[in-house]
């Protein structure tokens, strides 16, 4: 009898926590409710530290303390008034708009071909395109460093075994590298969200231009290609924003002469201690990266637009 009764207790308790007034309007609300929970973390763990750091770029800190009645503009516009910070930010954005590209470009065959594939060779493709994603980011770079490395990396022992160049091929700490690293690590990015706007496409619209005499070329330009453009918008931005805000790449694949944006904001924060130039750095690259990925998303609602009238 009590064995019996224990389970029913316990049942009866957890039947009360789930019954509580702020749980069941939490379940049962169709509007923000459900999404408190996060909210309440994102705002915990990134606003908060956010808006601190933004605030550090008004304020004058002076060994580790924040100097009273410091507020200022001045940091903001010595570090948009310096020719170095444009110089860098260029890089930054070049090197993230330049791997961006170089994904999309070697994303969408290996997100076509996957819509071909039957279900076995489906799952193989993506095994191995999430694979990489297993391992960190870190330790592929690292791996990059052995494969790029000067007479002894790998791929110049190759060239040089084969005889197909007479001196090493110097690319580790050049743009190349820098760029190589970051298609690589990033290229999952930009593939997944392709293959799934291409699984979902309305294969009947391409059967009827096949139907209606266009080849599959054209096919594909006037009627593949637009219908995914809300995967390369995605993957677009995704990709954009996680390069453009790189730390490691540019650290170890560059050299230490290498500077970006993210480069700079470790240096200034961690080995020269100058917080307020710090935050102003980190606010200009966190800024500048949302207004980039607006205009991505802005530019890809206009070209979902167009194509959506284009195919009505």
């Amino acid at each position: 009898m009590n064995a019996s009764a224990r389970p029913a207790g316990r049942s009866t308790g957890a039947r009360g926590i789930f019954e509580h007034p702020l749980i069941l309007a939490l379940l049962s609300s169709r509007g923000i409710g459900p999404a408190l929970p996060a909210l309440a973390y994102l705002v915990v763990f990134m606003v908060i530290p956010f808006g601190l750091l933004f605030s550090f770029a008004f304020l004058t800190v002076d060994r580790g303390e924040v100097v009273p009645w410091s507020f200022s503009l001045e940091h903001f516009g010595s570090a948009l008034g310096d020719y170095l910070f444009w110089r860098i930010a260029w890089r930054s954005f070049w090197v993230g708009a330049l791997s961006t590209l170089v994904c999309l470009l070697l994303a969408y065959p290996v997100a076509y071909l996957y819509t071909t594939l039957g279900s076995v060779a489906r799952k193989l493709l993506l095994v191995a395109v999430i694979a990489p994603l297993l391992t960190s980011a870190l330790v592929r770079v690292y791996a990059w460093i052995v494969i790029l490395g000067g007479r002894r990396g790998l791929m110049n022992t190759v060239l040089l075994e084969l005889g197909l160049v007479e001196r090493p091929v110097r690319i580790l700490n050049t743009d190349w590298s820098v760029l190589i690293g970051m298609t690589q690590i990033h290229l999952p990015f930009m593939i997944l969200p392709l293959i799934a706007v291409l699984v979902a496409r309305e294969v009947e619209i391409e059967n009827a231009s096949l139907n209606l005499g266009a080849g599959r070329v054209e096919t594909f330009f006037r009627v593949t290609l637009p219908l995914s453009v809300p995967g390369i918008v995605a993957g677009t931005a995704l990709v954009f924003a996680l390069s453009y805000t790189n730390f490691i790449i540019p650290q170890l694949l560059g050299g230490g002469n290498y500077t970006t944006l993210a480069v700079q904001v470790y240096e200034f924060v961690v080995v020269i201690l100058d917080w307020t130039k710090g935050a102003v750095r980190a606010s200009l690259l966190l800024g500048s990266c949302f207004v980039f990925v607006l205009l991505i998303v802005w530019a890809g609602r206009v070209a979902t637009r167009w194509t959506e009238a284009r195919l009505s």
